[in-house]
C-alpha cells in the first residue's frame, strides 16, 4: 500500500503551497531537506541511544515534509567508515590472524 501510493517518494509533493504560505511566496518545497541515516554501528553494542537517534531523525524528516519541503531520509550511509574498518580489521586479525592485505579489498568489504 505505502509503496504504491508513492508516499515516500521525495518528488511526490503537494500541488499547492502549505496552508501558512504567503501569497506570491515561492513554494517551500523548492528547498530540499535530507538526513543521512548511518547503518548500525559495528564498533559497539546497540543500545537505547541508537533508537532515540532514529526517533529524532524520523520526527525531523516528517516535520519538514509536512512543511512542504522535498525530503529524503537516506539509509545506510556510513559516517564513520575509518573507525568501522579498523574495528572489523581488528576482529579478523584476532580471530584469523589475517590483515586486510591478506584478504584483499573485495573480501574485506564483504565482511
Amino acid at each position: 500500500m505505502w509503496d504504491k501510493s508513492g508516499y515516500f517518494n521525495p518528488d511526490n509533493l503537494p500541488k499547492e503551497n502549505p496552508a501558512d504560505a504567503t501569497p506570491g511566496e515561492p513554494p517551500r518545497f523548492s528547498q530540499p531537506f535530507s538526513i543521512v541515516l548511518p547503518p548500525p554501528n559495528v564498533t559497539g553494542t546497540l543500545h537505547t541511544g541508537h533508537a532515540l537517534m532514529l526517533v529524532v531523525e524520523d520526527i525531523m524528516i516528517r516535520y519538514e515534509r509536512m512543511r512542504g519541503k522535498r525530503t529524503l531520509w537516506l539509509p545506510g550511509t556510513d559516517h564513520a567508515a575509518i573507525a568501522t574498518q579498523s574495528k572489523v580489521e581488528g576482529i579478523i586479525y584476532k580471530e584469523e590472524g589475517k590483515r586486510r592485505h591478506d584478504l584483499g579489498r573485495e573480501e574485506l568489504l564483504r565482511r
